[in-house]
């Protein structure tokens, strides 16, 4: 556990450092939970929202986009079930005066029985080597056995009892568990009790003719209300799908974990209409397509895995969440619903609208089921970044800090390097960088020692640095060096556009779904 928190304040710090993530409002100490992307991060962050939106519109025929207003009518989340159900459970420590969510209390109790479980597999794995079996390992080890089945008692339990609204024994659960404050260590809870996360605003030119509004706390709405507009407009014939990107709110109890949980934030959101008595159907084979899309990334199959939901929300008949094993552990980066018919059908009942779609094949008007896609851009920030961020020793035996991000997302495709600031080399990077920013981000750096330039662009994730030096002079090539490799080749000036691009390219990356 000490050695995940060490890793994460280094994702933290190197954020800051190389120009990612600020604390907003850092000169005024900060607001909490609250983060502004820096020169760096904008472009990284920008970069997987259109390698979303590529794989999710533009590769899909009935896949359309749409940029929905953050204010709606406040009868919106009166439809949606905002106003009297999104709420989370709330639990304050007597002694130490802060508060938890007391659902994550309860999953983070289990988190450190799967960090056990992951201990045990490590120890079998030293001791039989090339031999170990881990999948045979888990399902046979009476420990392993034992630690999973607990968790997973733990979460059914506290799932039945969130959706029946049972808070008594949820508190009953965190007293069982005997889980402490990780502030005071002490056990001494309130009562838990429900906090509705939306935030509050007015709209108006006086107090006394504003109306109440809400800071949209899903972006998911805002596509439903224009579902005929679009199908209409667009000619759509379901099954087809509603994508947008953009900023959500939620005044969470405790925001924590950095750009994890955050009380403004983006999310990719992907809304499938299909035929009712299809949405199951649907909902596994948009399971396996967006597992299929993280996978893509070369991040590692083995830091992915699904949750199935225990607690169903009001509006689901099936729910999971592609978990991604971030430095503190397995969390939800996407989640995958089955929404039924609610949506559609709530707002048809508040708005007096009829909201319909008539099916020629089958001759008739019904409700279109909806499948969603859910993921969060700054969790999906945190994950790429995250796991990118490496140390490594090198054969000389010193140590360099990489960001291995995907090549097709790092922020800086190459950076070009004149070897000197003399004898006309820098003119020609200058010439080259002024080819390649037509095509490609790309950064110029002539400060310090090659090596030291190197280094500098690994720590951004820089894929490619290119050197211009005196044999370029002569022959119009340069020496390209691979970040992940730290290989060296030379390369014909002419060359590097299309050498660049065949490694950076959404074609290339997106084939492997």
């Amino acid at each position: 556990m000490a050695k995940q928190e060490d890793q994460f304040k280094k994702v933290v710090s190197h954020a800051k450092e190389y120009g990612f993530v600020f604390q907003s409002s850092e000169i005024y100490d900060g607001l909490g939970a609250v983060y502004d992307y820096a020169q760096n991060g904008v472009e990284l962050k920008k970069n997987i929202r259109e390698y979303w939106w590529k794989a999710m519109v533009q590769l899909n025929e009935n896949i359309v986009g749409i940029d929905s207003a953050i204010f709606m009518h406040p009868t919106v989340w009166k439809a949606s079930g905002h106003v009297d159900a999104f709420n989370d459970p709330l639990i304050d420590n007597k002694d130490s005066k802060k508060r938890y969510r007391a659902d994550v209390l309860i999953e983070d109790y289990v988190a450190k029985l799967d960090a056990k479980i992951e201990k045990e597999v490590k120890k079998a794995a030293k001791r039989f080597g090339d031999s170990f079996n881990k999948n045979e390992f888990i399902t046979t080890n009476a420990r392993v056995i034992s630690y999973k089945e607990k968790g997973e008692a733990i979460l059914k339990r506290m799932g039945k009892s969130l959706e029946n609204e049972d808070l008594a024994d949820v508190k009953a659960l965190i007293e069982e568990l005997e889980i402490v404050c990780p502030v005071s260590g002490s056990k001494n809870w309130t009562d838990v009790k429900q906090f509705n996360l939306m935030f509050g605003t007015k709209l108006g030119a006086s107090a006394d003719s504003a109306m109440d509004l809400y800071l949209r706390p899903e972006t998911a709405q805002g596509i439903f209300v224009n579902f005929l507009n679009v199908q209409k407009t667009g000619r759509m014939k379901i099954p087809f799908g509603i994508a947008q990107t953009g900023k959500a709110f939620r005044n969470e109890i405790v925001a924590r974990q950095f750009i994890f949980r955050m009380r403004e934030f983006e999310q990719m959101e992907m809304q499938f209409f299909v035929r009712p008595g299809t949405q199951k159907e649907w909902y596994e084979k948009w399971k396996e397509t967006r597992l299929k899309w993280h996978l893509s990334l070369g991040m590692g199959e083995e830091n992915y895995r699904f949750h199935n939901h225990d607690k169903l929300a009001h509006y689901a008949d099936a729910a999971a969440d592609i978990e991604f094993k971030f430095p503190f552990g397995f969390k939800e980066l996407e989640g995958i619903h089955s929404r039924t018919d609610f949506d559609l059908s709530s707002h048809e009942k508040f708005s007096g609208k009829k909201i319909k779609y008539f099916d020629t094949e089958l001759n008739e008007h019904y409700t279109p089921y909806v499948v969603e896609t859910s993921i969060g851009l700054d969790r999906m920030f945190l994950a790429v970044f995250s796991n990118a961020l490496q140390e490594e020793t090198l054969e000389n035996g010193t140590t360099r800090t990489v960001l291995k991000l995907p090549s097709v997302l790092a922020p800086v495709k190459a950076a070009i390097l004149p070897l000197v600031k003399k004898d006309g080399l820098p003119e020609i990077a200058k010439n080259i960088v002024s080819n390649l920013k037509w095509e490609f981000n790309v950064a110029y750096d002539e400060k310090d020692a090659v090596g030291r330039r190197y280094r500098r662009q690994d720590a951004v994730g820089t894929p490619f640095c290119i050197t211009v030096d005196h044999d370029t002079l002569k022959d119009n090539t340069v020496t390209i060096r691979y970040r992940d490799s730290m290989e060296q080749k030379r390369v014909k000036i002419e060359e590097l556009q299309s050498v660049i691009k065949k490694e950076i390219s959404h074609k290339k990356w997106l084939m492997r779904m």
